[in-house]
């Protein structure tokens, strides 16, 4: 099969496309005929040598696929030669064929191409577990979302919206902020420009934030904390900036906050099924009917990681990008 390999640890040039034998589905696991990748902020600092694949897991890039099912192996019940799926994975989603769990494996939704839904599980898996299991974001509440344009931004808007949340969001520019509003969001700020601790005081009568989800740590957390509502639930999911941080205990005792975060990647298939089962429950319907539907940044061919790759470091994208395989 054709794939990308890293040929050492660097910037995007280091990525070639190679050969390399199939993968076998061992018990547990289908076979998948990758149609589409998407691409990651984890799969470029893996690419740098700093986010190693879990044990047992395979060294090629990628962590999401959408496709056919090749083949089954012993023990799978649900999952059938044929079946179209989009399966979150832990490596290996850069290559033409890729093996999963099955416990990962969802049903692409009706209505979405394969670009599409390969734009889904990394995004849905972390927004789910994150926002709405350790954030406990419930209707009526507002949250603060960081990074608004990026692939996890735009799935946590429409998300949070479609359940009835209020949504605030902060990016980079003026243009993406408009972007942000027009995914749902009732307020975004220029985080260049503007204090968004003060913004979002003032939009809130004064209250603050019931929960905030942050992927920029740093000098954020502080601002964070100081922009949660009493009883307010801050969650991290990644640290642009640095992930040693001070923080002022007074505060958070002040205010009873919560202050919590995750990783997906190193998780058990039966943890990563469990989240699976609740989005084709609660969010696959939604994107049946269009309520919600992943942003679209740029398709390149599986020839091009590195365009993508250099696309992404660059931030100027909105949404997800992904690579067509078949290209």
């Amino acid at each position: 099969m054709r794939c990308i390999d890293v040929a050492k640890f660097g910037p995007p040039e280091v990525m070639r496309v190679a050969e390399r034998p199939a993968p076998v589905p061992a018990a547990g696991e289908v076979l998948i005929a990758v149609h589409a990748a998407g691409v990651n902020r984890p799969d470029i600092i893996q690419r740098y040598g700093k986010y190693p694949p879990p044990p047992g897991a395979s060294d090629i890039l990628g962590l999401e696929v959408a496709g056919t099912i090749l083949a089954v192996g012993e023990g799978v019940s649900r999952w059938h030669v044929g079946d179209a799926v989009c399966a979150l994975v832990a490596g290996g989603g850069y290559a033409e064929q890729c093996v999963a769990p099955q416990e990962q494996c969802l049903p692409v939704p009706a209505g979405l191409s394969m670009t599409e839904a390969a734009a889904l599980p990394e995004t849905f898996f972390t927004v789910w577990t994150n926002l709405f299991d350790r954030g406990r974001l419930a209707a009526g509440e507002w949250v603060l979302i960081h990074g608004g344009t990026s692939g996890i931004g735009t799935t946590a808007i429409q998300l949070a919206v479609a359940r009835g949340a209020h949504v605030a969001a902060t990016a980079g520019t003026d243009e993406k902020c408009a972007a942000c509003v027009g995914l749902g969001a009732a307020q975004a700020w220029n985080y260049r420009t503007t204090d968004w601790v003060e913004a979002m005081r003032r939009a809130t009568g004064g209250r603050g934030a019931d929960v905030v989800l942050d992927m920029v740590g740093g000098d954020y957390t502080a601002r964070n904390l100081q922009v949660l509502a009493v009883e307010g639930r801050l969650v991290q999911i990644a640290f642009l900036k640095s992930s040693t941080v001070e923080l002022d205990i007074a505060l958070l005792m002040r205010k009873r906050l919560w202050l919590t975060g995750s990783t997906l990647r190193p998780r058990t298939p039966a943890e990563k099924g469990v989240i699976a089962r609740q989005l084709e429950a609660e969010v696959w319907p939604l994107l049946a009917r269009r309520a919600v539907a992943p942003v679209i940044d740029t398709v390149f061919p599986l020839a091009d990681a590195a365009l993508a790759h250099r696309r992404m470091e660059s931030s100027a994208h909105v949404g997800k990008i992904v690579l067509d395989v078949r290209a």
